[in-house]
């Protein structure tokens, strides 16, 4: 049976799994929704959605100054235990994150810390363009809320296609550790700095 991206982002949604790991999960089974989603469980990805309310107090502040010295980073990943902050993978997703976000400049962490005028700001932005483009009123509110989505993707940390894989998000990065792991993992906050930027 043929494995389509439509089963695999089915799956993924259901489960929170990688792509994939969702795909290999189809090919196990033969395309079988049920036990694909079986599979995953056993394997523990799915179970990462269930650890999301356990409270995360340790964990690490990192830091990375990128090559030159004209941006740098400074992240607060966090974690349940000491143990998981003292491990190598946890330290090097810590890396991984600060990397990520020098290079992709995320202003907010999720969409729902983006202010709220920023967003009516925006969505004003994109119904002028569409209504100046000529584009009929009926689908104007469709056009806009796909560049706001789109816009939440650009700026939001949890929504951008991960700089290791952009086959998956920074949220199903962060979901896939936990899972590996076994403790809710979370970006606590961030901060990054370029040279000669205006605050």
């Amino acid at each position: 049976m043929e494995i389509t991206t439509a089963m695999v982002k089915e799956l993924r949604e259901a489960t929170g799994a990688g792509v994939l790991d969702c795909r290999k999960a189809l090919e196990t089974t033969g395309g079988d929704f049920e036990a694909a989603v079986a599979y995953l469980r056993e394997k523990g990805l799915a179970e990462a959605a269930k650890k999301v309310d356990r409270t995360a107090r340790e964990g690490v502040i990192e830091a990375y100054i990128h090559h030159g010295s004209r941006v740098g980073v400074i992240l607060e990943l966090n974690c349940e235990t000491d143990f998981v902050a003292r491990t190598e993978q946890f330290r090097a997703l810590a890396h991984d994150l600060a990397l990520h976000i020098a290079f992709a400049n995320p202003r907010y962490l999720s969409r729902d810390r983006v202010p709220p005028e920023v967003v009516e700001e925006e969505r004003r932005i994109y119904r002028t363009q569409a209504l100046e483009e000529g584009k009929p009123e009926n689908v104007v509110d469709r056009i806009v809320q796909g560049k706001l989505e789109k816009f939440y993707q650009s700026v939001c940390l949890l929504e951008q296609a991960f700089i290791k894989d952009e086959d998956r998000t920074v949220e199903q990065v962060l979901k896939e550790h936990t899972a590996l792991l076994g403790e809710n993992i979370v970006v606590r906050r961030f901060a990054r700095y370029e040279l000669g930027e205006s605050l």
